[in-house]
């Protein structure tokens, strides 16, 4: 992978509804934007919750009926209690949560409420997340080569919190044409030594720099396109995940005896 030295440009469209064609969407939202086209070697960035509702993935609150695991947990959580009932059924597993949220695991991700959005979307319903990110980011950079000729990588993002850390920031949940990881080890750091485990998470740091300019309110800029990042683009599908016991932060849960535990480490 070269250097690389790009730009970012957001692309706005009007209100997605359900059925809309996204990709049809970003082909006209991008002949009105700077960059006048797609162009080949692009990075195209699409929000989850646009995509989802696009692809109907919405569920209206009157017609959840909350079960009994539900009421416990939006008790203990301080949640609605239908919210709770869409989030487990969403879940693969709960891990724990906090009041409002549920910590969760799905499709090998830890995120919380199941990644469903209860912002920007309709009143009195939810979106949950596209049911295949990957699929649905390898139909729409099918479509967009075929109707404008350029071959794209694209990327579904979300977006996430991070252990200890305050605010959210972009995430890579499907994607298509490009590699969500690139592996560095082998490599010589500054001073000659080399690296043995460093591997760059390139689609979710392409996710941040996107939702600079796609906002997380009402801007209607569901999508962005990342020009001259230094990516080839090829055949590449998927996001690259680990399992729970690999995870530094889950592993620690999983691992480590709770009588080792220091509450503060200042403490003598």
């Amino acid at each position: 992978m070269t250097t690389p030295s790009f730009s970012v440009y957001g692309l706005a469209t009007p209100l997605l509804r359900p059925g809309d064609d996204v990709a049809e969407h970003l082909l006209s939202s991008v002949e009105r934007s700077a960059v006048r086209g797609f162009e080949t070697g692009d990075v195209v960035v699409v929000a989850e919750s646009a995509l989802a509702t696009a692809e109907n993935r919405v569920v209206q609150l009157a017609d959840v009926e909350p079960s009994a695991k539900a009421l416990r947990f939006a008790e203990e959580f301080d949640m609605d209690p239908r919210h709770a009932e869409v989030v487990l059924r969403e879940s693969d597993r709960i891990v724990g949560g906090i009041p409002g949220f549920l910590l969760c695991l799905k499709n090998g991700t830890l995120l919380p409420n199941a990644g469903i959005d209860a912002s920007n979307a309709p009143e009195g319903s939810l979106v949950l997340l596209p049911l295949d990110p990957d699929a649905s980011a390898a139909r729409i950079r099918a479509t967009i080569a075929e109707r404008s000729g350029a071959d794209v990588g694209v990327i579904v993002i979300d977006s996430r919190t991070h252990a200890m850390r305050l605010g959210c920031s972009g995430v890579a949940i499907g994607c298509s044409g490009i590699p969500s990881v690139v592996d560095e080890r082998g490599k010589k750091d500054l001073f000659g030594r080399e690296l043995e485990v460093t591997k760059r998470a390139v689609a979710d740091c392409i996710a941040s720099a996107a939702e600079l300019v796609m906002g997380e309110a009402g801007e209607c800029v569901p999508a962005a396109v990342v020009r001259g990042v230094g990516l080839v683009v090829g055949d590449y599908t998927g996001v690259a995940t680990i399992d729970a016991s690999e995870c530094l932060f889950m592993g620690v849960a999983l691992h480590t005896d709770p009588s080792l535990l220091v509450k503060d480490n200042r403490e003598s």
